[in-house]
Formats: C-alpha cells, structure tokens, sequence
C-alpha cells in the first residue's frame, strides 16, 4: 500500500507540473493567441484597436493579472471548457476533440495493444525456439517490417491497394452515405475505412516488439532460477511462460506503457495520410491554423494519458516483480 501511495503522490505532483506548464507555455509566446484572427483580417483591410478588442472577447482570449488567468485556467481544466477553437471557429475546442477521440481510441489503441500481444508472444516463441527456423523467421522478419517508416508504409498501401487495385478506401473514416451510429452497417464501413491505417502501423510496429521480447527472453532463459525449473522436470510452456517470460516482458511492458500513453496523441503521419479523422489528424490542423486553445487541449489529455499510462505500468511492475516494492 506504502508503493501504491508513493507511485500516486508523484502522479499527482507530476500532473499538477504539466498543467502548469501546459498553462504558462502558450502565454511565453511572442504575440497574442488572436493574432492569427487579426492577420487573417488585416488582408482585407487596417485592423482598428476596436476590432482587435473585439476579436478578443469573441475568442475569449483571457484578461486579468497571471493569477486570475490561472485559476480560470484551472477552473476550465476541472470543467472540460477549454473555449472555443479558432480553426473551426464557432465549434467549441471540447466537442471537437470527443467527435475526433474515438476514432483514434479505436484505430491506434486496438492496433497497439495487438500488436503488443502478437510481438510478444511471438518473441517470446522466438526465444524458446532459438536456433530453428520459429526463432529466424520472427526475428529477420521484425527486424525487416521495423526498418519501414510509417508514412512510407502508408503511402504505398494507399497507392496499390487503394488507387490501383481500389480494394480499399483511400480517404476518411466512413463513407459519405452512411450515417454515423451504433449500426452494423454504420461500424462495417468504418471497419473498412480502417483497414489500411490500422495495417499500417501494425505492419510497422510489430517487429521492435518481437526483437525486444526476443532478445530480454534469451537472456532471462541463461540465468539460474529458469535452469534450475529445467532440471526439475518442469514442463517446458511452464518454464518458458512462468519462469522466463514473467522476467523478460518487464521491459516491454514499460515500452507497452508508453505507447498506450501515447494512442490519445493518435498517429499524425498516418491519419494525415489517410485523411482519418482522429487527434492526430485534428493536431495537424490545429498546428496549421495556428488553433492555440485546440492545441492546448490535445496536449495537456497527450500529457495526461501518458501519465496515466506510467502509472498503471508502475502498479503492474509491482505486481510483476516484487522487488520493486523495497
């Protein structure tokens, strides 16, 4: 309870951090967050003092000594109302970001706890199996899929299974006719919608957790306890899954825990490519139309899905490996 308590002060602590510095990094900017409103409209003509007041209180840019700003700030966090976005000006910043959450939720979390579990067992397999042809295949194949960038990747499934061979969708989340719901017809079109970005970064992340189990199993298997569990008849599965593995996934689990971290921040590259309509592509055009409440928003929920993440791999290390405890 003492390691439980310790973990959740420092998240707590490390939590209150990021707010304030997602808070204080916007403000030490050069410039006002209207200013990008205010360029847009100084091409048609002088922008007057009155305008820009106006502009300003339209937006809801904050007024007042740093202070007050702060608590306001604070206020709009426990609440969820993080203004208005200027991209898409008049839809507020927080329907904006759950309209676009749960496709990334759905695409980049699903793929990366798949591919977690798929390149760990196979690594895991690898291992047991090393020196035949089980350990050469998963090893030079991840070792092959892992030197392909995600973008490339994308670009070339897009182009012969999309263009070319029209097999798949090559823009959007679900097609133009369907409504979006709780439908099967509505969820089999989005399914197919996700089919080649969710390719895409399974295709791409599968290999660096195959080396990793692979190469932490190999070394967990040399060690003293596992060859005493041998020489005491105990199954073979039993040594390499109770014995091995529950040491050599330790590793994994903390690059798991930060990848699951980062799903909420979706994969920009990706949906770019893709057109997909989740956080990353909404990041991409926040950063472009210079959105600072949107991007203000997705990165302090990046910051605390990350954290979140580090703390459940922290209680799962405590689980996992006792000695942590001390």
């Amino acid at each position: 309870m003492r390691y439980m308590l310790q973990r959740a002060g420092w998240f707590l602590l490390t939590l209150w951090a990021a707010i304030t510095l997602n808070f204080l990094l916007p403000r030490m900017m050069p410039g006002s967050p209207a200013d990008a409103a205010l360029a847009k409209l100084a091409q048609n003509g002088p922008v007057t003092e009155q305008t820009r007041k106006a502009v300003e209180a339209q937006l809801g840019v904050p007024d007042g000594n740093l202070l007050q700003q702060y608590l306001d700030y604070l206020h709009q966090v426990v609440t969820l109302d993080f203004g208005v976005s200027y991209a898409f000006y008049p839809e507020p910043v927080t329907g904006l970001v759950l309209q676009a959450l749960p496709y990334t939720l759905i695409l980049v979390g699903l793929v990366t706890i798949a591919a977690f579990v798929i390149g760990t067992l196979l690594g895991v397999l690898a291992a047991w199996k090393r020196g035949t042809w089980m350990d050469a295949l998963p090893a030079v194949g991840g070792s092959f899929l892992g030197t392909f960038p995600y973008f490339w990747t994308a670009l070339l499934l897009l182009f012969f299974l999309g263009y070319v061979g029209h097999l798949f969708p090559t823009f959007g989340a679900y097609s133009a006719t369907t409504v979006p719901g709780l439908s099967w017809a509505f969820l089999k079109d989005a399914l197919y919608h996700a089919a080649l970005p969710a390719t895409t970064m399974l295709v791409t992340s599968l290999g660096g957790w195959i080396i990793g189990m692979r190469n932490a199993m190999i070394t967990t298997l040399g060690e003293d306890h596992v060859t005493f569990a041998e020489a005491n008849g105990i199954p073979g599965r039993t040594v390499a899954l109770k014995y091995a593995a529950r040491n050599a996934i330790l590793p994994n689990l903390t690059g798991f825990g930060m990848a699951l971290g980062g799903v909420v921040g979706g994969s920009v590259l990706v949906e770019q490519v893709f057109g997909y309509p989740g956080i990353g592509f909404l990041l991409f055009n926040a950063v472009t139309g210079q959105d600072y409440p949107l991007m203000q928003a997705i990165f302090l929920m990046i910051t605390v899905s990350v954290l979140v993440a580090n703390l459940l791999v922290d209680i799962m290390y405590g689980i996992l490996d006792p000695r942590t405890r001390r």
